[in-house]
């Protein structure tokens, strides 16, 4: 959802989005957040804010370190875009604690960080095609992956949700689910029919007119997979 990226930004451009090279946002608006931070957050969260339309990020960390993508693949289909607005439900679920980290406990092993690589490009891919099936399934592989490579993702002393046991419900019931980040937060769930208790989710993509101050709140409902 990128709440707090999304606030920053509009601190830092209150009159929207200017216009200039997507990429140079992206690296202005990661060092306005993770100013002073011991711990930075990942440059997801402003690229999704950024980049219009259905991403695939794709990292190496050999450029930049691994903190900013080497390369994004976009879809800024309206028919692609209206399928993932059918498809995709978001349910809010609860906020993270004070206090809450999800790396106090890492396991960073190389092939569950591969296995979470090919999920994110499972995703797109499923997208692309308008495949349920196939999207709900890469959805369940990203939260085993994160499990995995950090526990602490679904299950932490501060958390008193019992994040795990809601997450199989949905899985169980529809193609897919998987929280929108470490601690709970939403939940995404795939479904080709209603979910009870889901808001709608909007997708933006790109128009041919030139960006303008209004375009910064249209931001805010994007789709981005890694």
């Amino acid at each position: 959802m990128a709440t707090s990226t999304r606030r920053i930004a509009q601190e830092l451009w209150k009159a929207g989005l200017p216009d200039r090279e997507p990429m140079k946002l992206v690296r202005e608006l990661y060092e306005a957040e993770n100013e002073g931070k011991a711990n930075p957050s990942g440059s997801q969260d402003m690229a999704g804010l950024i980049f219009p339309g259905i991403n695939r990020l794709d990292y190496d960390f050999q450029f930049d370190g691994g903190f900013f993508p080497a390369h994004i693949e976009s879809c800024n289909d309206p028919d692609v875009g209206h399928w993932l607005e059918e498809v995709l439900h978001l349910l809010p679920i609860t906020q993270r604690a004070d206090g809450y980290s999800p790396l106090g406990e890492q396991h960073l092993e190389p092939e569950w960080v591969r296995r979470l690589g090919e999920s994110g490009k499972a995703c797109f891919a499923a997208i692309l095609a308008k495949n349920t099936e196939k999207l709900g399934a890469s959805l369940n592989e990203c939260m085993r992956c994160w499990e995995a490579l950090l526990p602490h993702t679904v299950a932490h002393p501060l958390i008193t949700v019992d994040l795990r046991g809601l997450l199989a419900l949905y899985q169980e019931r529809y193609a897919g689910a998987m929280y929108s980040g470490c601690g709970g937060g939403y939940l995404f769930v795939v479904s080709e029919k209603p979910v009870p208790g889901a808001c709608e989710v909007k997708v933006r993509v790109a128009t041919m007119h030139k960006r303008t101050g209004s375009d910064v709140g249209a931001a805010q409902s994007q789709v981005t997979s890694r």
